[in-house]
């Protein structure tokens, strides 16, 4: 006769055979049965809890160091009555928050770290679906990429954009307008009071970037991927209907698990081809592009860096927003939303790809409605006639480079001129305004040592301050490149994300200080005029920095983590979902 304490044992207290994961807890007899449900108990949680319902994992990025997200315990409650009124067991837990303003750094270092503590946190625990609430940038596919790693039914839930800044009549774009006011105290056209005025003045409500950020773009993109619902990205953070829809994610997530549909149901190549096509629609930002491939490597879907070129080149830029534009998120919102974008560009977008809510893709924009042509431009009127990214290759990145035409100047697409060089962050800083610095409008700013191990982590460092002394002459824009990134509230003809990185050897770490550099974005090229026996010699005198850490996650993080061109994840993580988080090992 079976011991009923052993974990052979398969039958449910009520003798039902289970068929939840969370029943490997909560559903057995004996002591594995006990000792989950007694000390659960112990929170006041009352038996008819443990009846069989399916349990509902709330990942909460809530901490005050990461004011995106502060306002998200508030969304877990209302994510938790969902999950209640159709009939789960909600249980609310924490990870490590991603606060971009505050982190050193940089917080996309820590992306693959976060990643990890959802997967882990989902694996070790009696989860049968899980909610992720998200809010500053790299905390959106962070939660993407632990819970693709289990591949277990989720639903993504966006904080939402921060009210629209005002400032003495006129409306600030978090990031954004951060630049021009700080080339304008730099500059001397305005004082420290008035700068502290705008500061205060900006950011005044919970809530990540209202501009098109990083933030906002992959809140709009978990949209267009089919795994956060309708709506998620553009509802204010204070906007009541903000709660609504966490309710809604509540009660769907029940369905879900019920229904055994797995996070890459809804992850499919289609949604990754709609999602890029939705990028260049909505102007979003470059940072796009490393956390989409980072995301469809741990889903094991093909998809490249130049998937991003092929299937973005021809998708006009509909929406003007901030950066690109002149609207907020405010807008959008009102204006009707991501709905509205995806059935304007309808005709290139999979419409039977899967969408959270049940149904398709097609089936959720067949009505969408536009309530401000200006905002969200028709395709015969739009923002700009190229809006997705540009991948750029030459002899001075062979694996890719990126640009965003939306957020450049037109005149210096094509470009030809000679390199200023800035060995690191600091050197840049350290004489980017120096009054003697060799450089005019022409010139290409080149930083190096700021890519994933170089800086570590490829900081948004990629728009560099131009010169003082060239914007007092009223130079507002000059070609930039690095194999940083660039926050998506910036702007400015920056070629981004050089692979591989100047730290490993790659050909940006041999450019000097009055090199011609070429870029052509009408041939995808960015080259550097060095002739292949100059750069053989320069190559052999290369000798690698040193690593910034010897131990712990940085050293991790160093030894593992992946080219820009790859999605900056780490190596052995790669390639599929895992071994699904289906059994206890007890």
């Amino acid at each position: 006769m079976a011991d009923p304490d052993e974990p052979e044992n398969k039958t449910s207290a009520s003798g039902a055979a289970r068929t939840l994961r969370s029943g490997e807890w909560f559903a057995r007899e004996g002591k594995y049965g006990f000792i989950p449900r007694s000390w659960m108990k112990s929170q006041g949680f009352s038996a008819e809890l443990f009846d069989g319902r399916p349990v509902i994992g709330i990942c909460n990025t809530w901490s005050q160091l990461t004011n995106c997200n502060r306002h998200l315990r508030d969304l877990a409650e209302d994510v938790k009555r969902g999950v209640l009124m159709a009939g789960g067991f909600p249980l609310e837990f924490p990870v490590t928050s991603l606060g971009e303003p505050l982190m050193r750094p940089t917080t996309m270092m820590f992306r693959n770290l976060v990643a990890m503590d959802v997967e882990e946190t989902i694996r070790a625990n009696p989860i049968d679906g899980v909610v992720l609430l998200a809010g500053c940038d790299k905390t959106t596919p962070a939660l993407l990429m632990g819970a693709a790693s289990c591949d277990v039914p989720s639903i993504l839930v966006s904080g939402g954009p921060m009210l629209n800044g005002r400032y003495q009549g006129r409306e600030l774009g978090s990031g954004t307008d951060v630049f021009r006011l700080d080339e304008a105290y730099r500059t001397g056209k305005m004082s420290k009071a008035d700068l502290d005025a705008a500061e205060a003045a900006m950011s005044r409500s919970a809530g990540s970037c209202m501009t098109m950020g990083t933030a906002s773009t992959m809140a709009l993109l978990s949209e267009a991927l089919g795994i956060g619902l309708p709506m998620n990205g553009t509802i204010p953070a204070p906007d009541s209907r903000r709660a609504v829809l966490a309710e809604e994610a509540g009660k769907r997530i029940v369905t879900l698990v019920r229904e055994d549909i797995r996070i890459s149901k809804i992850l499919t190549r289609a949604a990754f081809e709609n999602a890029v096509k939705v990028a260049g629609a909505i102007g979003g930002s470059t940072n796009a592009v490393v956390h989409l491939l980072a995301l469809a490597g741990r889903l094991g879907v093909p998809f490249t860096l130049n998937d991003w070129d092929e299937l973005g080149r021809d998708v006009p830029c509909l929406v003007d927003l901030k950066p690109s534009g002149r609207f907020l998120m405010e807008e959008f919102f009102d204006a009707g939303g991501l709905p509205v974008v995806m059935r304007r560009i309808a005709e290139k977008l999979n419409l039977d790809a899967p969408a959270v809510e049940g149904g398709t893709i097609g089936a959720r924009i067949a009505n969408a409605t536009s309530w401000n042509d200006e905002v969200i431009r028709p395709v015969d009127n739009p923002l700009t006639r190229e809006g997705g990214l540009v991948v750029l290759r030459g002899n001075l990145a062979p694996d890719g480079a990126i640009l965003k035409p939306s957020a450049a100047s037109p005149k210096l697409m094509q470009h030809r001129g000679r390199a200023m060089v800035f060995k690191d962050a600091e050197d840049l800083r350290n004489r980017i305004d120096d009054p003697d610095l060799d450089v005019d409008a022409d010139s290409v700013l080149v930083l190096q040592n700021a890519g994933p191990r170089g800086y570590p982590g490829m900081p948004e460092v990629g728009t560099m301050a131009l010169p003082k002394k060239l914007l007092k002459q009223g130079v507002t824009d000059m070609v930039r490149v690095s194999d940083a990134r660039m926050s998506g509230t910036a702007f400015g003809t920056v070629v981004l994300h050089v692979a591989p990185e100047s730290a490993l050897g790659g050909p940006l770490a041999l450019v000097q200080t009055g090199d011609m550099i070429v870029l052509d974005t009408k041939a995808r090229r960015i080259d550097v005029e060095i002739d292949a026996e100059e750069m053989e010699r320069r190559r052999a005198a290369f000798v690698p920095p040193a690593p910034h850490y010897e131990r712990g996650y940085g050293k991790l993080f160093i030894d593992h983590v992946q080219q820009a061109d790859k999605g900056v994840d780490f190596d052995f993580l790669v390639g599929g979902s895992g071994t699904p988080p289906s059994k206890v090992s007890f």
